[in-house]
């Protein structure tokens, strides 16, 4: 059992690095995080990552983290 385990775990883990890779090359605007930031109160990191997941929309975005 630990060897499907092992292989479901790694295959988890590459998907992840792709979805990493996949997010790492949207262009985000510096200005878009610090409006983020102002106005949800929140980290640079968790404003970036929000943007990244939303291509960029800072609308979508902001959205997103209120819900």
């Amino acid at each position: 059992m630990s060897v499907i385990g092992d292989r479901r775990s790694r295959e988890q883990k590459a998907k992840k690095q792709e979805r990493e890779k996949e997010l790492a090359k949207v262009t985000i605007k510096k200005e878009d995080v610090e409006l983020i930031m102002a106005e949800m109160e929140i980290t640079r990191g968790v404003a970036e990552r929000s943007l990244r997941e939303h291509m960029g929309n800072v609308v979508e975005a902001l959205i997103a983290l209120t819900n």
